[in-house]
């Protein structure tokens, strides 16, 4: 860590102890602010710590050492450095309000909360607190708790962009897509740039199926900070491909970007880029290598990671639908395109042994840090009680959750290979030998559906756009059946009607 720069020999006081000089304290916080602003955080840091040297319970440089924190993502430190400041002044509108953004990205929300309504019992006009308690209230489920704080911080500036956004969110969870979307559509207004609300627009228009609206608006995802280095943000001397120009005799490298699933889901475009007359270089994840390499169009397949050989032009997988221009009835069909190892379906019909009961193959869980787990992912035992004794249950995942796992091992009923599950390619072998693949929304339900599995899909209240509103079907998967909850958290109702479609099979 950096020393600050020209910082003022300290003098003793009579006890012995430093004791800073006059003006010094004001002008170590000024230099360390200017520090701050211009974004050279561990210099800024220095001059914060400085300060606590001298004066150990000074406010300000506890406070802004909290929201240093939480700017360079160090949210526990920032918690604990705010703490501190408000034991000092508990009544700083501002420290409250941090302290709630820093519980919030610890999946604090409770204490946010908390956090939020004493920043506005402090200062009632405070519109970013209003804002923010609104986005915290959505995630606790209160929605119309929520649109009324968002509305009140709207009440107070109106013309808070990042309020709108926020607001259109929440009417997004409440099904209220037209004013979700006029609320996205005010906060561009007022802030042609702001990524998020750019963004999250075109996902409604996804959603209604207003396809020409939402590939367009879709390229703004590379703006989002937490998915363009999930996707991991490329950058290449070589142009982006949409669709113009000729790729006759051109060499294009396709690439992943975000979840399994959504690569699974559009390499059926692949198959249309080699009939265009260009070599195919496809890169993805580690674990969709061996599933991929026979895929229909592709020259070379490579490893998410390893060097890349020469190519003329590029582009993610994602922005295919908006370089062909794809609406609701020129979803390209999969055709079969990805197929199993016959080896590894032979290697797990003798792990399975003899079937005598219909084989559902089960997810109920998917990667916690998905932005949207908390709404998409059951709990085994919300499950259980749902799943019928005729049939036999091979749980797919190879990940099982701590919460999860004592449980599973009491049920030897259910099998579970785990580790022997090396890549997706036994994973497809499995869903070839099922005669239902049951999941929520996660990369198995793309394989299966892929693969032309009856693939039934369970579904938050509120799904993720590709899976549109208001049908059972889709038109991106025919084996697929969509099961949707009625109203938002309610696994119940939807588990109720999977038990009876369960307890109908009847093939062996």
């Amino acid at each position: 860590m950096p020393r600050p720069p020209n910082i003022p020999k300290r003098r003793m006081s009579i006890s012995g102890k430093v004791a800073p000089q006059p003006n010094q304290v004001a002008t170590l916080l000024q230099q360390g602010l200017a520090l701050h602003q211009q974004g050279r955080f561990k210099e800024a840091q220095a001059f914060y710590e400085h300060i606590l040297d001298l004066q150990s319970n000074h406010f300000d440089a506890m406070q802004l050492l909290g929201t240093l924190s939480a700017q360079t993502k160090q949210f526990i430190k920032a918690v604990e450095f705010l703490v501190k400041a408000l034991q000092i002044n508990p009544n700083h509108a501002e420290a409250n309000n941090n302290l709630g953004n820093a519980l919030k990205e610890l999946g604090r929300f409770d204490e946010a909360l908390v956090s939020y309504e004493k920043a506005i019992s402090i200062n009632p006009d405070y519109a970013e607190a209003y804002s923010n308690r609104g986005n915290i209230l959505k995630e606790l489920k209160r929605l119309d708790e929520a649109l009324i704080s968002h509305d009140k911080a709207i009440c107070l500036q109106n013309n808070y962009a990042e309020a709108y956004s926020n607001r259109g969110n929440v009417l997004l969870q409440l099904e209220r897509l037209e004013e979700a979307l006029a609320s996205y559509a005010r906060a561009i207004t007022l802030k042609p740039d702001y990524a998020e609300p750019n963004w999250n627009l075109s996902l409604g228009h996804l959603l209604l199926g207003n396809f020409e609206d939402g590939w367009r608006g879709y390229e703004w995802r590379w703006k989002i900070e937490n998915i363009s280095q999930t996707a991991g943000i490329r950058s290449f001397p070589q142009p982006l491909w949409l669709g113009v120009p000729s790729l006759q005799g051109k060499t294009i490298l396709l690439y992943a970007e975000q979840g399994l699933g959504d690569t699974i889901q559009f390499c059926r475009y692949i198959p249309y880029i080699a009939q265009l007359g260009a070599k195919v270089i496809l890169e993805v994840h580690p674990p969709l290598v061996r599933l991929l390499q026979n895929l229909e169009g592709v020259s070379q397949i490579i490893a998410k990671g390893a060097a890349l050989p020469q190519f003329d032009y590029q582009c993610p997988l994602m922005s295919l639908p908006l370089a062909f221009k794809t609406a609701l009835e020129t979803i390209p069909p999969i055709a079969l395109r990805i197929t199993s190892d016959i080896n590894k379906v032979t290697k797990w019909q003798t792990q399975l042994g003899e079937k005598t009961k219909p084989r559902v193959g089960i997810v109920w869980s998917g990667s916690a840090i998905h932005k949207n787990d908390h709404n998409r992912s059951l709990t085994l035992s919300q499950l259980l009680p749902y799943l019928p004794s005729k049939i036999e249950f091979i749980c797919l995942q190879k990940e099982i959750r701590e919460t999860d796992k004592a449980l599973l091992a009491q049920h030897g009923d259910i099998k579970h290979f785990g580790e022997a599950l090396e890549d997706f390619t036994d994973t497809a072998a499995l869903c070839e030998l099922m005669d239902v693949v049951m999941s929520i929304d996660t990369g198995v339900a793309h394989l299966a559906g892929t693969l032309g599995k009856p693939t039934w899909v369970l579904l938050p209240f509120m799904p993720d756009w590709r899976w549109l509103l208001g049908r059972e079907d889709s038109p991106w998967y025919p084996s697929v059946k969509l099961y949707r909850q009625e109203k938002g958290g309610d696994w119940e109702g939807v588990l109720r009607k999977v038990h009876t479609d369960l307890s109908s099979l009847n093939f062996a």
